[in-house]
């Protein structure tokens, strides 16, 4: 779905603004990977830097990882009007917070990441603060994630998801929002897999079923957009998290950036938008760069904060979400251990498809979608196979169109085994192709549905985000997937 280049405003001012999401982090770490180390001797003096860290006040000891916070913020001042409605399909008031949230993790050893989405409207502690404005300190209270950095910039954000996940923050970026745009041009666009049509008139998403290639305008409206289905901002970060993995494996499979002139043009776009925390040193990217020359999607998980309630309701906030705190810690606990949230037998399962009848229900990737007007038929479903092992994306939401009185489990041809699997479980379902779907099988529940096959009877519907207990020593009870899962074919 090409659009027309978004130009950038001059500068100066520089400003930030939240909906380019994670695929901006993906574009900044994959310009510092493979042949691009030689580039990086001096770059730090090019970024923009932020206090992160500043205060007094206690912080998670040193675990020896390297964990980076990436927020983009909310603030919509320098961009043209024109360009925010006609270009961007994209208007209304800034709300001076961070719009999107993620921590990343590399492994001590590299070859490994992990990527941890948080809700924006997630209700947490808020630490004690001085206001911006007066000075004068403000008390703790709870409060929703995205508003901390209005309340006290960087700092009050870097405290605020230390003091929730207990995980201590190395590095904090925070990225232009445009420089997505130009980023996304400038390696030729990404593309992106759909089962479905998805269209957003919010967004301006107007894409088909199977495999788009978007430009950098598409690409954000791509990760901004909000109203494709029922799931809401919880979609959007999926979405978000299967952009980046699709630019990850992109970059890895094609070698753009082994070409020292795409490899320039993307670099000094990026550094043009990124902001980072004052203790980012040449060093540190050079280091960095070291790590991550041999990191594919396949190397990379990706999961959300996990939640038990998906709109709590609280006077002065309105709707917000409640992490389910079991198996957030134990998520936390992982990424504070260094563990993996993935076993990686070998060869890897997940990078390329197995035979027929022998994937292990715990290694396919299932989205329950409710094709009946049932009211917690989704969660009902998520649940029972969640139980039965299977690796649910716990967020179940609405198919939408005409109600289907017979289940149906649609999947991409090269994932043949795993939709059997999903199939033997689901007795009576109906298999049917969806190529470039992905590995992920999605379970379209009818009015048939009575259970799974070898599951225990179910009681009253779950909830669409409970967890699953863990399978294995090195896996916490959240669903989690790799990036070759979420990819493209």
């Amino acid at each position: 779905m090409p659009s027309s280049p978004v130009r950038r405003p001059a500068r100066p001012p520089r400003r930030r603004w939240g909906q380019w999401t994670a695929g901006s982090l993906a574009v900044v770490l994959l310009a510092t990977s493979c042949g691009g180390w030689a580039m990086l001797n001096g770059v730090s003096d090019s970024i923009g830097r932020v206090n992160a860290f500043g205060g007094e006040h206690e912080r998670p000891a040193d675990d020896g990882l390297t964990t980076f916070l990436v927020v983009g913020t909310d603030d919509r001042e320098g961009i043209a009007e024109s360009t925010l409605k006609e270009d961007l399909h994209a208007g209304g008031e800034s709300c001076h917070c961070t719009d999107t949230m993620m921590i990343v993790q590399l492994a001590g050893h590299g070859g490994r990441a992990t990527v941890v989405s948080i809700p924006r409207d997630s209700y947490v502690d808020i630490p004690a603060h001085p206001d911006q404005a007066t000075g004068r300190e403000v008390a703790a209270a709870k409060g929703r994630i995205n508003a901390a950095y209005g309340m006290g910039g960087a700092p009050l954000t870097v405290r605020t998801v230390e003091q929730s996940t207990g995980l201590r923050i190395d590095h904090y970026l925070q990225i232009d929002f445009l420089g997505f745009v130009a980023a996304v041009d400038a390696v030729g666009g990404v593309e992106v897999c759909s089962a479905k049509p998805l269209k957003d008139e919010y967004s301006g998403l107007d894409l088909p079923a199977g495999t788009s290639r978007l430009d950098g305008a598409g690409a954000l409206k791509y990760v901004r957009a909000r109203h494709v289905d029922g799931s809401s901002d919880l979609g959007r970060m999926h979405r978000q998290q299967k952009l980046l993995a699709q630019l990850l494996r992109q970059a890895t499979a094609s070698g753009t950036l082994l070409d020292p002139a795409r490899l320039g043009a993307v670099t000094e776009t990026v550094l043009r938008s990124v902001k980072a925390d004052e203790q980012l040193t040449s060093d540190d990217l050079l280091q960095l760069v070291t790590r991550l020359k041999g990191l594919s999607a396949a190397d990379a998980d990706f999961t959300t904060v996990p939640l038990a309630v998906v709109d709590h309701q609280v006077a002065g906030w309105g709707s917000t979400v409640l992490w389910d705190a079991p198996a957030a810690k134990a998520l936390f606990d992982a990424l504070r251990e260094g563990r993996p949230l993935i076993d990686r037998p070998s060869p890897l399962p997940s990078a390329s498809p197995v035979p027929a009848g022998t994937t292990a229900p715990g290694l396919i990737r299932v989205q329950v979608l409710n094709g009946t007007g049932i009211q917690g038929l989704g969660a009902r479903v998520d649940g029972d196979l969640r139980t039965a092992g299977f690796a649910t994306t716990g967020t179940p939401s609405n198919a939408g169109g005409t109600a289907l009185a017979r289940t149906a489990v649609r999947y991409d041809p090269a994932w043949d085994g795993s939709a059997r699997t999903v199939a033997a479980a689901l007795p009576g379902a109906e298999l049917v192709q969806v190529p470039g779907q992905g590995a992920t099988v999605q379970v379209v529940a009818g009015a048939d549905y009575r259970g799974v096959a070898g599951a225990p009877a179910t009681g009253p519907p779950s909830s669409p985000a409970a967890a699953p207990s863990p399978t294995a020593p090195a896996t916490p009870a959240v669903n989690a997937e790799t990036g070759a899962q979420i990819s493209c074919p």
